[in-house]
């Protein structure tokens, strides 16, 4: 399998140490789409990739499956020529979906196309179980509340705990698009954004992001609390998010699923 990466960051850098450096994968990071020459280079250099600045170039290289680790906008203007193109991709930054007609325009690109829009399940868990509460619409209530330390959401230092948000997942992407995406992947996951209650809190006590999910139905209850650790080089990112979009680069490839 021959990957194409969109983004130079800390994601992209840790596929690639983790691909292309470790191994951990059968395949290859083949291509890498940015805007940063400098870092580019640098990643071309050192995991033996090839760097794009035109994108067109980058999609026609011999990759199968492209990674966004970009931004909300960078998905959003490169989603639909992946899919058109007749290539899989994985959507990191999930908030490009806050959008229904968006989401329902790009499912029906890929359908068309017979490929696949992968959603890695990031900082949180418990997707499976939401889907499978909600496959006969049993799905009564969900909710999730994300605390993290001020610094994690660009925050100056604060003396005490502070709710920062407290509404519709629909609403929460906007005020924290690069924060709250888990909260936006549970609500696609679950009863939809306009119906999944967030509440951010900042609260200078914590040194890692957790996130309490909570969810009633014909099912039963669900209580799951996660507590991840930030990426060491980059405190506003969860480790957790980033294994995830490595592990599911590798179950796309293994005959068995889960």
């Amino acid at each position: 399998m021959k990957i194409g990466v969109i983004g130079t960051g800390n994601m992209a850098r840790f596929l690639l140490e983790s691909v292309n450096k470790m191994g951990k994968l059968d395949g290859e990071i083949h291509s890498v789409f940015g805007r940063n020459v400098e870092l580019g280079k640098i990643l071309e250099e050192q995991y033996d990739t090839a760097f794009y600045q035109d994108f067109k170039a980058f999609i026609h290289s011999p990759i199968d499956i492209v990674v966004e680790v970009a931004t909300i906008d960078v998905a959003i203007m490169h989603m639909k020529e992946v899919l058109e193109s007749k290539k899989d991709i994985i959507i990191s930054s999930v908030g490009a979906f806050k959008d229904i007609r968006f989401l329902k325009e790009m499912k029906e690109i890929a359908r068309s196309h017979s490929k696949h829009i992968y959603l890695p399940s990031g900082a949180i868990g418990g997707l499976d179980l939401l889907q499978s509460a909600n496959s006969l619409d049993g799905l009564k209530e969900v909710s999730i509340t994300t605390r993290k330390s001020p610094e994690s959401l660009g925050l100056k230092s604060i003396g005490e705990m502070e709710v920062l948000f407290d509404g519709s997942a629909l609403d929460a992407i906007d005020q924290f698009p690069k924060n709250v995406n888990v909260a936006l992947l549970l609500s696609i996951a679950g009863i939809g954004a306009k119906k999944t209650r967030v509440r951010v809190i900042a609260d200078p006590e914590v040194n890692r992001n957790t996130h309490k999910i909570e969810a009633e139905g014909d099912f039963g209850k669900m209580n799951l609390t996660i507590e991840n650790t930030p990426m060491p080089t980059n405190p506003k990112t969860s480790y957790l998010a980033a294994l995830s979009i490595l592990s599911t680069l590798q179950n796309k490839e293994r005959s068995i699923s889960i």
